[in-house]
Formats: structure tokens, sequence, C-alpha cells
């Protein structure tokens, strides 16, 4: 499973790269990147999610999904509990930046290609979980953790945003599988063509995600960012410590490992592009985000096959 990952990671590497490529011919431009980024979160991502609904009932699935939501608040506990403890508070620090860029991750952008690698669309089924957990979350949490606001407007907006929304559709066309046994032969060839134009939409998740990373990595100052100790230190909370811990708190549970690793490799991915967005909307410190954000998806190379290959070991030791 670790050598899975450390393929997958290096792909998105190259993929990345190419993004970086892009950005310095001029060929992709910072607003043409956040369209990209938009249409990647709004379009692409929401239809990936909904394909991974389209599958035969089962309550083994049904069991697992409920086990992730569980667990998935439990390692936003964990990540928070942990970023507070190692991040302290000081006036000349960043806190919110840094606090925030340690708990949330890119759980869609990135976890959804590496749970597709690894356990296909099964993996992304699970994944939703934790995705839904994150919007919760970061819209509440998060927003008062940058802004040192409450903003219950937002909280709102999250049930109306297109992933929640393609969450619900795909449970429900899910169970609706399981209560519809025999569809007629018509209708099942109707249903067959949109669901192959939604297939090819959900194949350029992967190299869009990736691209429009790399052309937001571009924008960093690289010397500036390599002599900055302090970036380090957040990666290594965000990248290792956290996941870390958290694999030691879910390792003793007898669940279903693509549950565990699901979980573990949505938590162990990179620093969330969001904080550079929400630092723009609230006046924070946005290039140290950023910079925290590239740090963090260059080294996941490394850091991701790590995680996991601890977890199967811990996991196998425990059980």
């Amino acid at each position: 499973m670790a050598q899975t990952i450390l393929n997958q990671t290096i792909i998105m590497l190259i993929l990345i790269m190419v993004g970086v490529l892009c950005a310095k011919l001029r060929l992709i431009s910072s607003n043409t990147n956040k369209e990209l980024s938009q249409f990647v979160l709004q379009v692409v991502n929401p239809v990936v999610i909904f394909m991974s609904y389209q599958k035969d009932y089962e309550a083994r699935l049904v069991k697992n999904l409920l086990l992730t939501f569980a667990f998935s608040v439990l390692a936003f506990a964990v990540m928070i509990a942990v970023a507070y403890l190692f991040i302290r508070k000081k006036e000349d620090r960043h806190t919110e930046v840094e606090r925030f860029s340690a708990i949330y991750s890119n759980c869609a952008f990135m976890g959804i290609p590496l749970m597709s690698a690894l356990f296909g669309d099964e993996g992304v089924f699970y994944l939703t979980a934790f995705i839904t957990v994150f919007n919760l979350v970061i819209w509440t949490h998060g927003v008062i953790t940058i802004s040192g606001e409450k903003d219950m407007k937002q909280v709102v907006k999250v049930f109306y945003s297109p992933t929640i929304i393609a969450i619900v559709l795909g449970i429900i066309s899910f169970f609706l599988r399981g209560m519809i046994k025999e569809v007629p032969e018509i209708v099942s060839n109707i249903l067959s063509v949109p669901e192959s134009a939604l297939n090819f939409i959900k194949e350029i998740n992967t190299p869009m995600a990736m691209i429009v990373s790399g052309v937001t990595i571009s924008a960093t100052n690289v010397p500036k960012l390599l002599k900055n100790v302090r970036v380090y230190f957040i990666c290594l909370v965000k990248l290792l410590i956290i996941p870390l811990a958290l694999a030691l708190v879910m390792s003793p549970f007898g669940i279903d490992e693509k549950v565990r690793m699901t979980v573990i490799v949505a938590v162990a991915s990179p620093p969330a592009a969001m904080c550079t967005l929400f630092c723009l909307k609230y006046n924070k410190n946005s290039v140290y985000a950023s910079e925290i954000f590239a740090a963090g998806t260059i080294l996941s190379v490394l850091t991701l096959p790590i995680v996991v290959n601890f977890t199967e070991k811990l996991t196998n030791l425990l059980h």
C-alpha cells in the first residue's frame, strides 16, 4: 500500500511540475488558475463524489461509511488538540495561519486521487464522509480561527455547496439502487448515457487538481521559502506529527483497513489551499499561507508513504 501511495504521489508531483511550467511560460495566468480551481471544486470534485456512490447497495458499505463519519470527527478532535499543543500563540507569529494550515488538509484535491488509486470508487465513497465533516468544521472552527469572529451565515452556506449536494444525491441514488432490484433494459440504457458523460468529467480530476496546485506554487518565493525554518516546523506538525498521533489513536480499533487508511491519508494530505483564500478574505498573511501550502504539497510526496507504512505496521502489530 505504501508503494502505491509513493507511485501516486510521484505522478502527482510530475503533474504539479507541469502546472509550474505552465505558469512560468504564462500559459495559465493567476486569474485563469482561480477559475480553474473553482471549476475543480464546484464541478469536477462533486461529480467524482457523486459517481463514487454509483455502486450496488451493500450493508458493509453503509457500516463502513458510518464508521468513517465517526472516525473523521475523532480525527478533527485529535488534529485540533495536537495543533494547539505544538503551535503556541505568540505576538510575532501568524498563529492563526499556522494552526489552520496544520489542521485542515487538501482532502479533496489530494485525497480523492489517492483514494481512487488505493481503493478505487470505494475509497472515494468513504472519503465523502471525511469531506462532509471537513466542510462543517472548516466553515465553523476554521473561519473563527482565521477571522477571530463567528460567522454563522457561512455555516448555513455549507449545506448549499455543490460538494454537500453531490453527497446527498449520491446517498439517495445509492439507497435507491438497493431498493430497486431490477431495472428495465431500456431504462438502464438511457441512464448509462449521462453516467458515461460524468465518467469523462471524473477522469480529469487528478490532472486538473494537480496542475492548479502547481500554478499556485509557482507564485511563491522559493528562495525565501527555503530559508524559513518555521515553515518546515508547521509542515512537520501537519504531515507527520498529527497523522502519526492519529494512527496511534485509531490502530487499536478493529475496523476495516480501508476506513482506517481513508481517514489517515485524508489527514496526512498537505495543507489546504483554502487557507490562502481565507487569508485574502480576512486580511491575514496570505503569502505565508501560500508558502506553507507550497512546502507541504512538495514534502507530502515523502511523508505520505511514511505515514501509510507506519500505520500498516502498527495495525499488523496490534492485530
